[in-house]
């Protein structure tokens, strides 16, 4: 699985075009990845093999990881301590636990250098494994990205990536 989840965490970075320091969101329910109903059969043993996918992938692009807890920490988020800093974010009080923050998000914060959760974030692109809703923590214009791969074990795969907003009339011109 880890090396499935890290395959599409290149695609994506490959396709979005980030560039080092930018931020990839990821969301996950474990649950869905083994086949149940989200929220219901947390693993974390399903959790650290999709960090260990996502972590491989951004360290090679040198982007930063944000990883999305669930609805009962209200999506916050674990990042390392050095993107809250750079990125002004405003950083909350909680650890997350494998029912009170989920899977994914619990071996985050036990697997990065200095994490630290936040509040909200506006990531270049995202991952969102399971149909968690990561879309609140993307930047504007969110735009679908479609790869090969659809799912990952038995939860449905999104991904998106972002760009700048078109602005302007007829007589706009863009690159």
């Amino acid at each position: 699985m880890a090396a499935q989840v890290a395959y599409v965490a290149r695609e994506l970075l490959k396709v979005a075009g980030l560039k080092p320091g930018d931020i990839l969101v990821a969301g996950c329910s474990t649950s869905e990845i083994a086949g149940q109903r989200i929220g219901t059969a947390s693993s974390l043993e399903i959790g650290e093999q999709v960090l260990q996918g996502l972590l491989e992938a951004t360290r090679e692009y040198q982007v930063y990881l944000a990883v999305q807890c669930c609805e009962h920490l209200n999506r916050a988020l674990v990042v390392e301590a050095q993107a809250a800093e750079i990125y002004g974010l405003e950083q909350v009080t909680v650890v997350p636990a494998l029912k009170a923050g989920g899977a994914l998000a619990t071996a985050a914060y036990r697997a990065l250098h200095r994490p630290v959760v936040v509040s909200s974030i506006k990531a270049h692109a995202g991952i969102d494994i399971g149909d968690t809703l990561i879309g609140m923590h993307l930047k504007p214009v969110a735009v679908p990205v479609r790869l090969e791969v659809k799912t990952i074990g038995c939860a449905h795969l999104t991904l998106a990536r972002t760009r700048p907003a078109l602005i302007g009339g007829e007589r706009a011109v863009y690159r």
